[in-house]
């Protein structure tokens, strides 16, 4: 298994203290995991965000509404990371510098504007944050924090429905 970097090299700050039981070696290990899952999340909200705002073609009203719905649901998702860091004693890091310093995805392409390129586009990044999410899950769980793994879980649920969705625009019969 990958090792995960400790909270305090992740964010550059210690634990505050917390009444939360969760032994110090699972919250450090899962503050890592959850910093880097946040860090991927906000980056692939702003590249939905970048595809809703620019999307032309045929599929346009459908793939800017869903879009719109993605990037919502990523928000939420995001907020649930950065509260379950804060919650284990972190401080959850989001800012733009921290996010383009840390990001696990590659950059956006900002010329795209065909609809199914936003699709292929996106839908290469989303199958990377659900991988990501699963070894994180597998982290947060060998390290003793089951809550953790479990807002992983749900979080994985989230985004292999919303790549699969994206899939489906992308698949014909054969």
């Amino acid at each position: 298994m990958a090792k995960t970097a400790t909270a305090e090299a992740v964010t550059g700050k210690p634990l505050h203290r917390t009444l939360n039981d969760t032994p110090d070696n699972a919250k450090k290990v899962s503050i890592g995991v959850l910093q880097a899952c946040l860090t991927d999340a906000v980056d692939l909200y702003n590249a939905t965000r970048q595809a809703h705002w620019n999307v032309k073609g045929p599929h346009f009203a459908a793939l800017h509404a869903l879009f719109q719905d993605f990037y919502g649901r990523l928000a939420e998702g995001a907020d649930d990371l950065a509260e379950r860091i804060v919650t284990l004693g972190g401080t959850a890091i989001g800012t733009t510098q921290a996010v383009a310093q840390g990001t696990r995805l590659p950059p956006y392409p900002t010329d795209l504007q065909d609809g199914l390129g936003h699709v292929r586009a996106l839908a290469e990044r989303y199958a990377q944050v659900a991988k990501a999410l699963r070894t994180g899950i597998d982290q947060a769980a060998e390290a003793g924090d089951a809550d953790t793994a479990d807002l992983l879980t749900e979080q994985s649920r989230a985004v292999d429905k919303m790549l699969w969705m994206l899939e489906a625009h992308l698949q014909t019969r054969d």
